[in-house]
């Protein structure tokens, strides 16, 4: 059985179709953008009412003691939101690399450009990935911040 080799225009044409949804990676990108730097938000206002609280009285500790707890919760949402937003932009990949893998399965041969998209691809989706564990990193240590604070907050409110 013969198979023809794949012209340029039918490479280009396949890129072209699977480029589509990198505008929605582009979308998810920027969102996953924008949650990190609201958790960076949540993360210095949690440095600032621990910071507070070393000096504190009673009546204001309860208050950053809440504070905290709601700065807390906040960075359980984020941590959903950019849950959400990365398995969004991890599966249009997989839908993007499957397109693309799809046409490979009829070419005789791949070119280099076939192995440069595709490796780009998988790049892109283990990249989105390790930025999903970090993120997720990040809210864990703002929680335990805000444990140890609340922590500290009650020894010195039960001497």
């Amino acid at each position: 059985m013969s198979t023809m080799p794949v012209a340029p225009d039918d490479i280009a044409h396949v890129i072209q179709v699977a480029l589509a949804p990198a505008f929605l990676l582009t979308a998810l990108a920027t969102l996953l953008n924008v949650f990190s730097t609201r958790l960076g938000r949540v993360a210095d206002k949690v440095d600032t009412a621990a910071a507070g609280l070393r000096t504190a009285d009673a009546h204001e500790a309860v208050r950053l003691s809440r504070q905290l707890s709601y700065l807390r919760r906040r960075s359980f949402v984020l941590d959903a939101a950019v849950v959400l937003a990365s398995a969004g932009a991890v599966m249009t990949g997989i839908a993007v690399l499957t397109l693309f893998v799809g046409a490979l399965r009829d070419a005789a041969t791949a070119s280099i450009l076939f192995v440069c998209f595709g490796v780009a691809l998988v790049c892109t989706v283990v990249a989105v990935c390790a930025f999903l564990v970090e993120i997720l990193m990040a809210g864990r240590g703002i929680r335990d911040e805000v444990d140890r604070q609340q922590e500290h907050a009650e020894e010195r409110g039960a001497s």
